[in-house]
């Protein structure tokens, strides 16, 4: 067992890429297990369409959910029990991924709760559709000061969804709306606006359709108190019950993602290393940029677990 203290984390929608969890799953009995147990619950070989695409497919919400939930996980299962963490915490609907880590879900409940979530935020993106943006250079109340007036003048949806950094935070809403709040930000100071590759106007109002449906299916499933402790993303807490993980959960899907305050909180418990499970390095790098973080290492494939087996049995 590795004396190392270690926080893992795991990325949620956009991390996903063609050829994702195809290496782990050749190498590894247990993320292979795992795959071909999600193609049984999801009613399609998950797997080959991670290996095959095309990417336009996997971007589709209904797809790149479960299939990102499946391979981050498939990637922690790989290293074994003594990477044995002490806290984590998950972007967005990472956080399921948080919970099964941790032993508050199955396997099963949490990709069909991810399942349900995919196609109920699909069916409301495809209800009101809207978009998101990247906003650089700009601090959080400026951000909303200028979302809060685009919305009184347009009569349009658009507000923060996203505190990824103290000048990284990202809009969502009605896509006139968020292209003129663009505009704005520019105007008031901010570096740069990027517009998002995606499919719907994430934690937003817009997504209020799909509030009941996912409700629904957390409702249907068990949950427990964690083996180690789950920061959640909505208020930036560890959980200490069962009721608030089933709130929270629901609540994500139209409030922000409190990512900053979220890490910060991750970084209080002295951590000797921070892990990323997931197909590309997003949340890694965001550690990389705040005062007394400890090193970060991305697992993304094989040889990210053998270099994190390394790691642990160096310091056992």
């Amino acid at each position: 067992m590795s004396s190392l203290r270690v926080g893992v984390v795991f990325p949620g929608q956009g991390s996903q890429s063609v050829g994702m969890g195809v290496d782990i799953a050749a190498h590894s009995d247990a993320a292979r297990a795992l795959f071909e147990r999600s193609s049984e619950i999801l009613g399609y070989d998950l797997l080959a369409l991670q290996r095959q695409g095309p990417d336009e497919r996997l971007r589709e919400t209904q797809y790149s959910q479960p299939a990102i939930f499946a391979t981050n996980v498939a990637l922690y299962a790989a290293v074994g029990a003594s990477l044995a963490p002490i806290v984590s915490a998950g972007h967005s609907f990472g956080e399921i991924c948080s919970l099964y880590a941790a032993r508050s879900l199955t396997f099963d409940d949490a990709l069909r709760i991810v399942a349900e979530r995919a196609k109920a935020m699909q069916a409301a993106a495809d209800e009101a559709p809207g978009g998101m943006a990247a906003v650089l250079g700009l601090e959080a109340d400026a951000v909303r000061a200028v979302a809060r007036d685009v919305a009184a003048q347009t009569g349009a949806r658009v507000q923060l969804a996203n505190f990824n950094a103290p000048t990284q935070i990202v809009i969502s809403g009605d896509l006139a709306a968020v292209q003129a709040a663009g505009e704005a930000m520019l105007a008031a100071g901010a570096k740069r606006v990027i517009p998002l590759n995606v499919s719907g106007a994430w934690h937003s109002a817009l997504m209020e359709p799909a509030v009941e449906r996912f409700r629904a299916a957390v409702e249907g499933v068990e949950f427990a108190i964690p083996t180690f402790d789950v920061i959640s993303n909505v208020d930036a807490s560890p959980y200490r019950d069962t009721a608030s993980m089933r709130v929270n959960l629901v609540r994500s899907i139209t409030r922000e993602v409190l990512w900053h305050e979220t890490a910060e909180a991750l970084l209080s418990y002295g951590l000797d290393l921070i892990v990323e499970f997931g197909a590309s390095a997003v949340l890694g790098p965001l550690f990389k940029r705040m005062p007394g973080a400890p090193p970060s290492m991305v697992v993304s494939d094989f040889s990210g677990v053998a270099k994190l087996r390394e790691r642990m049995e160096a310091t056992a």
